[in-house]
């Protein structure tokens, strides 16, 4: 029985990004596994043998060029189109697996079996990306903030616009390969001479380069400079987290930028503690107003507000106050705060102090509260 297709498996298309085809195996594997009331081993097997092949570009490269021929099985006629090594007298690659490691014998088989080349530059290149981080405070955090960054990165020549060519003149058809993107060399191998194509250095696989290179970034396309970076930071942001900017990472010329992720980084308060949306906080009472009951004043993210003591409040005791904590991101509401009340026992006490909490202790009671 010839196996699925692995993007089928995972539900997504030929084209799909790495971002894309990690979601969908994820999203999946935890819908199938064999722990869960809905769990399918087979199904969960399956789609880690697909996620194994789609996640690995060299491998990914290898399985659109030859199916699941190959990644070293006897894939059928389905997606992989049989056994590319059949009819070599008697040579049988079924139990041999091929690790070409995005080397030349990549690019040779693949012009061989109609890929290599000519496949490789219907990849749309992208930008690299850019990683940076942001230290908060811990109001920042809370509340949110918008961040300007400047970042040294390659961005878009203003001069050509990102055409490489100087302005005034045009692209021209590449002298090296004539336009076609690749160059074809022969090679000797065990199976005799073959002709292996390659993407052609002078054109990088355009098929044209410039009539005249542009003056300011000696035909790049792009310049290294300052790239200026607006970042709103959500409020409720966590310690940890990492926000996508698409496509504001490194320019390229004829593909989309990179992208930007932003590692956030929160400072420690030195009265609050944070525990999810939960913000924490300790206030000391004395013992008589333990006793007695009180008002007191607790500093909250807010600013102060007045808490009720009641009458007998045991140290270690844990009042909330609502509506003062962290905001749940995506949601207008927000969580608690929880003010941990200890109750400070005298250490100093004076005679008269002393005759009358001796005098207390007489009076049958067995705790001051």
């Amino acid at each position: 029985m010839s196996k699925k297709d692995y993007y089928d498996v995972l539900g997504v298309s030929k084209s799909a990004s790495a971002d894309e085809i990690k979601k969908a195996y994820r999203k999946l594997a935890v819908k199938y596994h064999p722990d869960k009331d809905s769990g399918d081993e087979a199904k969960f097997k399956e789609l880690g043998e697909a996620y194994e092949v789609l996640k690995d570009p060299s491998k990914r490269q290898r399985y659109d060029q030859f199916g699941h021929a190959g990644m070293g099985g006897g894939a059928s006629s389905g997606a992989g189109g049989g056994n590319p090594f059949q009819g070599f007298g008697g040579f049988n690659a079924e139990n041999i697996q091929f690790d070409f490691g995005g080397g030349g014998f990549e690019d040779l088989f693949g012009q061989f079996f109609g890929g290599g080349a000519s496949g490789q530059r219907q990849r749309q290149k992208r930008g690299r990306d850019v990683e940076t981080s942001v230290t908060l405070t811990f109001e920042e955090a809370v509340f949110g903030v918008e961040k300007k960054l400047s970042l040294a990165m390659e961005e878009e020549c203003a001069h050509c616009k990102g055409s490489t060519v100087e302005p005034g003149h045009s692209m021209k058809t590449c002298p090296d390969c004539k336009g076609a993107g690749q160059q074809n060399r022969t090679m000797n191998t065990v199976f005799g001479q073959i002709q292996q194509a390659i993407v052609c250095p002078t054109c990088e696989g355009v098929g044209k380069v410039p009539e005249k290179a542009c003056t300011v970034c000696r035909g790049r396309g792009t310049k290294r400079g300052e790239e200026k970076v607006s970042v709103k930071i959500p409020a409720g942001i966590d310690d940890g987290t990492t926000i996508r900017l698409s496509e504001r990472g490194e320019a390229i010329p004829g593909g989309p930028r990179g992208d930007l992720y932003v590692h956030i980084r929160v400072k420690q308060h030195k009265r609050f503690n944070r525990k999810g949306s939960t913000i924490t906080s300790e206030e000391r009472v004395t013992m008589i107003d333990a006793a007695l009951g009180t008002e007191i004043k607790v500093d909250t993210i807010d600013g102060p507000v007045r808490m009720k003591i009641p009458a007998g409040t045991q140290s270690q005791t844990e009042f909330k106050l609502s509506g003062h904590g962290i905001p749940q991101m995506g949601t207008k509401s927000r969580g608690a705060h929880i003010v941990n009340v200890v109750v400070e026992t005298p250490t100093k006490l004076s005679k008269k102090q002393k005759e009358l909490l001796e005098l207390f202790g007489k009076s049958g009671k067995r705790g001051i509260f």
